[in-house]
């Protein structure tokens, strides 16, 4: 994700007359917002009696939005650490722009994570997925804590590498967790606030830097190395228990056979995900939607060093703009709930496309810190709104039965385009200077516009 959706009045859940009929399956009728839908999640490892009713009073109850909140948070914090902090430490380290554009590489792990992603739907369970993760998370920040301020560079290399891998599982773990303990119009409804969390993470990123830049990147990374423990503590003790329909990873309803076991069923989530109506479509949008944000994204906190902003600056700067793209993520997520995917994908992503010039601007005028500020928060605010629909649209490209495969699938595709363009990044900027640079970024951005009318919207 970044990926990665709005607060908005939930859903109301009307009791049920007997606890385990909402988990029947995809078959079963709906009654209110509590029964199955199709949206609904399914991951085999949680145990289909005993969170039956845990999934129904916590998942419907008013504490949704917590657990929502803190879930996405964590999901974002290491996201940040691997892409804006690394990145913002090589560059107060002196790196050239080529390695700075390379770090752009520790998002493999998010282009790759569908690969494991049926780990998650058929052994333990998202839940179980999600502290373990951050329980890695929080041990491996630790550990760049200690090696930050030692000089040791290929250590620190490593260990931002380690987090990346821990970050994309816990990702599909905590992706796969929302849409297994909410049903299709409840995912809809907090798609916002889902975004908004996640975006305050990277403002809790861009603190970090700035924190670095008046302390040391040391105690940075120890401080969000605490707040990650703080986290899985607080998950392993109160999140929702969730259940699932027997055999989830194999569902009749979704597609596989009874029992299916062993490559069979690790193979057929990717199955189902191919057989969906206009899925070549689907595919090339999501690869184009975040090609030109991503090329921009790159190179922006070299542009701002090259405006002049030394690392406490920066770090402030970027955090006026995530609280711009938090306040974007809501608001896409209120248009979306107003007037639908369908009328709202392809204005969103112009608005989107469009906002990357203003990045141009700033690499020509070259203006004072207040229009940086500005310039900086517009473009932040059109990308929360653009990460709302994507995040919609990946949502209903999932089917009953492969939840966490599925939008794993589709967020890695989204991550392939941040991660290649991103490499590049440092060369194009280093050869064409940085008003090229961003004009180009602008163009890569066109294709997925054009895409946006050629997609399922619904």
């Amino acid at each position: 994700m970044e990926a990665a959706v709005t607060s908005h009045k939930p859903v109301e859940h009307a009791a049920p007359a007997r606890p385990a009929l909402p988990e029947q399956g995809p078959e079963a009728p709906r009654r209110g917002a509590s029964s199955d839908a199709p949206g609904e999640a399914a991951s085999s490892g949680a145990g289909a009696s005993s969170g039956v009713e845990a999934s129904g009073a916590a998942a419907g109850g008013a504490n949704r939005g917590l657990w929502i909140s803190s879930t996405y948070f964590a999901e974002g914090l290491p996201y940040a650490i691997a892409h804006k902090v690394a990145g913002e430490f090589f560059t107060a380290a002196g790196a050239s722009l080529e390695i700075i554009g390379l770090t752009s590489l520790y998002g493999l792990p998010w282009n790759l994570k569908f690969l494991w992603s049926p780990l998650v739907d058929l052994h333990g369970s998202s839940r179980r997925w999600l502290v373990g993760a951050e329980i890695a998370l929080a041990a491996i920040v630790l550990g760049l804590a200690a090696a930050a301020d030692s000089g040791a560079i290929w250590l620190v290399a490593a260990l931002f590498g380690a987090v990346a891998v821990a970050a994309a599982t816990h990702d599909i773990a905590v992706d796969g967790f929302y849409l297994q303990a909410l049903d299709k119009d409840a995912q809809a409804a907090f798609s916002g606030l889902r975004v908004g969390a996640y975006r305050l993470a990277l403002l809790a990123g861009a603190l970090l830097v700035a924190f670095a830049g008046w302390a040391s990147f040391g105690a940075a990374f120890a401080v969000a190395a605490g707040g990650l423990a703080l986290l899985a503590i607080a998950h392993a003790a109160g999140l929702p228990r969730p259940a699932a329909p027997p055999g989830a990873g194999a569902a009749p309803g979704a597609g596989a056979a009874p029992g299916a076991t062993g490559l069979r069923r690790y193979i057929e989530p990717f199955r189902a995900y191919l057989r969906q109506p206009r899925i070549a479509s689907s595919l090339a949008f999501i690869l184009c939607y975040r090609a030109g944000d991503a090329l921009m994204f790159a190179m922006s906190s070299p542009l701002l060093k090259s405006l002049g902003l030394d690392t406490s600056a920066r770090g402030n700067v970027a955090g006026v703009g995530t609280v711009a793209s938090i306040a974007g993520s809501i608001l896409g997520g209120v248009i979306i709930k107003r007037w639908g995917l369908s009328r709202t994908i392809f204005p969103i992503a112009l608005v989107q496309s469009l906002a990357i010039l203003l990045y141009v601007a700033l690499a020509w005028a070259r203006p004072a810190l207040p229009w940086v500020v500005a310039l900086v928060t517009l473009e932040q605010l059109a990308a929360g709104v653009g990460t709302a629909v994507l995040a919609v649209f990946l949502m209903r490209r999932c089917m009953d039965g492969y939840k966490s495969s599925h939008f794993a699938i589709g967020s890695a595709l989204m991550s392939v385009s941040a991660t290649f363009a991103g490499s590049v990044s440092g060369y194009l900027a280093a050869s064409a200077g940085f008003t090229a640079f961003f004009a180009i970024a602008f163009a890569a951005s066109l294709p997925g516009v054009v895409l946006s009318r050629l997609v399922p919207r619904e």
